[in-house]
């Protein structure tokens, strides 16, 4: 399974008088990395979200808000501070007392201190169905938020496959290449040799012996066998249900070992020009996969 790391998601639920809206966005990060926003009164739930948000997600940046609204109006959500109100007037009483002031004390005095009016707070079955909207609607937004990520998830997964291909290709050309080189080698040494020396201070034993050294510098064989297999496995691994970001991020960095090597063992500039265009592909890869979970 192919997934990005990347999308937004929206969620609603209402019950009760309230209705919570969830709004999730996700960016690429080796890790899962949890960011929220939410209001005072789910502010105790902050534990409970990040677990259902790891449930359903393994990696990624995640920035989560949450907003609470109540759809039946039941006057203003605000109260006042009795003992406050008691007080600054039995002070207001004082020094008018004192400073022999006839005028009554009256409400627009008292309302000039501060702290006389305060939110009301929810009781706890009202909290109760802040949370049970809240949860309802983080599911919902993470459900749309992973509908969003499959889908590009489906359309990275075909760009891999096709860069994947690519590469593999380019690996039966290269094959191909590389089982003439150790005759054309053989020959070219011998040949040169001869021009250098003459035949009676040549050691056949000895001259097959260094050729046979320099082949096998050369060979590329077991690299190939190694690169192939690690095309198949990069493929088998889109069947995955599990995320693979990682498994598909290591196989990339054995992949570019394996096509280094070739490069630097080959020492010939036809298969050099086939390595250059695998690792242009492989480019490619590594950076979408950066972007899968």
């Amino acid at each position: 399974m192919i997934r990005s790391m990347t999308g937004f998601g929206r969620g609603e639920y209402s019950s009760n008088g309230f209705q919570v809206t969830i709004e999730v966005k996700t960016l690429n990060s080796r890790y899962l990395d949890i960011s929220s926003r939410m209001p005072q009164t789910i502010q105790q739930h902050e534990f409970d979200i990040k677990e259902i948000i790891q449930k359903k997600l393994s990696r990624g940046k995640v920035h989560l808000s949450v907003n609470v609204e109540k759809t039946v109006k039941t006057g203003p959500n605000i109260t006042y501070n009795e003992e406050l109100v008691k007080s600054y007037g039995k002070i207001l009483e004082q020094i008018k007392f004192l400073a022999n002031i006839q005028e009554p004390v009256q409400i627009r005095d008292i309302l000039h201190f501060d702290g006389i009016f305060k939110s009301k707070e929810e009781d706890e079955e009202e909290l109760k169905f802040i949370w049970e909207c809240t949860s309802k609607a983080i599911d919902k937004a993470l459900d749309s938020l992973n509908e969003m990520r499959d889908k590009e998830g489906e359309e990275l997964k075909n760009d891999l496959q096709n860069q994947i291909s690519g590469i593999a290709e380019i690996v039966k050309a290269v094959e191909k290449l590389s089982e003439n080189r150790v005759p054309e080698v053989r020959e070219k040494l011998q040949n040169r040799i001869k021009s250098m020396i003459s035949d009676d201070q040549i050691d056949p034993e000895r001259l097959e012996l260094e050729i046979a050294l320099i082949a096998d510098k050369m060979d590329i064989n077991e690299e190939i066998i190694r690169l192939n297999s690690h095309l198949k496995f990069f493929i088998e691994a889109f069947k995955s249900d599990t995320p693979v970001g990682r498994r598909l991020n290591f196989l990339s960095q054995e992949i570019n070992r394996e096509l280094n090597t070739i490069g630097s063992k080959a020492n010939d500039s036809t298969i050099s020009q086939h390595i250059v265009l695998g690792k242009e592909k492989l480019e490619q890869i590594r950076e979408q996969v950066q972007n899968v979970e």
